[in-house]
């Protein structure tokens, strides 16, 4: 009964590995809790460490010796998944190659509201040479404070927003904002006119989509997308699909705090992207395992849910995780990419 007990609970593990390793599969990637333990795998690749090592310990007591290896076995391999996938999306902090005339460079930074000096995002942009900054929980007043400074630095943006206003419950509360500044040198750009009730925006935080007013130039978002809290589960499935549907055309660029990973992103990818037309620039710059959240974790432990993407008309060349100003108030790393634009066949 023992023996069979130890199968049972042997064969319960192997399963149990394989749906945190890759919740896509059995189409679970945005259930809960496994949405949130498979945005974590760098924290799972530690767990399994920690279970490998018990089950080699355990198994050294003779009438466990069976169970406790098959376990640490499971471990190891649970271990060496989860930590392979890491390594093919990239753990470095990255590097920008040279900006050329063609280049673009998007920031994205989640400022956690007054809790970042708009002085520091300014200087932050301009030492990055941001062409497009996208600062979700962010007022129209920072932006602007921001969009001043830069100009002052020489590097003039035009400030866009959305703001959801005081709502009850969440006066004054930073999220209800989303601030996009844009460079003139892209072109005048519009703000979509949106709703709040997640048809025609992201559900409870605003994203800002603006387009250009001549029709030259990509369609550029702001992303913000609800956190996955266990209450809120539908709602962030739907922001997600929202997102998507926002690249669904040939030239669109997104940046922001999506609030998930690209495991959480399986299946809402159309023609070879991620999300939407819309491709991950930091899985294929070498950046995708490095976690935007949060700052108060090491980055090879945090989540990688701030992103950049863009459709196949932008190449990214180089993407850099800013680690250096994780004492600067924000829960978030500021996240940038280069982007150069692909001639087009015609």
């Amino acid at each position: 009964m023992l023996r069979l007990f130890g199968i049972l609970m042997t064969v319960t593990a192997a399963i149990a590995t394989a749906i945190v390793t890759w919740p896509q599969f059995f189409r679970l990637e945005q259930t809960f809790p496994l949405a949130q333990i498979v945005s974590l795998r760098g924290v799972v690749v530690l767990v399994f460490a920690v279970v490998f090592i018990v089950g080699l310990l355990v198994s050294l007591a003779r009438p466990l010796r069976a169970f406790a290896g098959a376990i640490a076995v499971i471990a190891l391999i649970g271990a060496l998944a989860n930590g392979a996938i890491l390594l093919s999306r990239g753990i470095s902090t990255g590097t920008l190659p040279t900006a050329t005339s063609t280049t673009i460079r998007v920031m994205t930074w989640n400022t956690a509201g007054t809790a970042t000096d708009p002085q520091v995002i300014a200087q932050t942009a301009v030492a990055m040479r941001a062409d497009v900054v996208a600062l979700p929980e962010t007022t129209i007043e920072t932006g602007e404070a921001v969009a001043v400074a830069m100009r002052d630095m020489g590097s003039p943006m035009w400030a866009h927003h959305e703001n959801y206003g005081d709502r009850p419950g969440y006066p004054d509360w930073a999220a209800n904002s989303t601030t996009l500044l844009i460079s003139p040198e892209l072109g005048d750009y519009a703000v979509v006119a949106s709703t709040s009730d997640g048809a025609t925006n992201t559900s409870a935080v605003p994203s800002v989509v603006a387009m250009p007013v001549n029709g030259n130039g990509p369609t550029i978002v702001a992303v913000h997308a609800v956190a996955p809290r266990q209450d809120r589960m539908a709602d962030w499935r739907s922001d997600l699909e929202w997102i998507a549907n926002q690249c669904a055309s040939d030239d669109v660029i997104m940046a922001g705090d999506f609030n998930a990973t690209v495991d959480n992103m399986a299946r809402l990818g159309v023609d070879g992207g991620d999300l939407g037309r819309c491709r991950d620039a930091a899985t294929r710059t070498g950046s995708g395992g490095v976690g935007t959240w949060s700052t108060s974790w090491p980055a090879l432990i945090g989540t990688p849910i701030d992103h950049i993407m863009a459709t196949d008309r932008w190449k990214p060349t180089g993407s850099a995780v800013l680690g250096s100003l994780d004492a600067s108030g924000s829960d978030h790393r500021p996240f940038v990419v280069q982007y150069e634009r692909v001639p087009s066949d015609g």
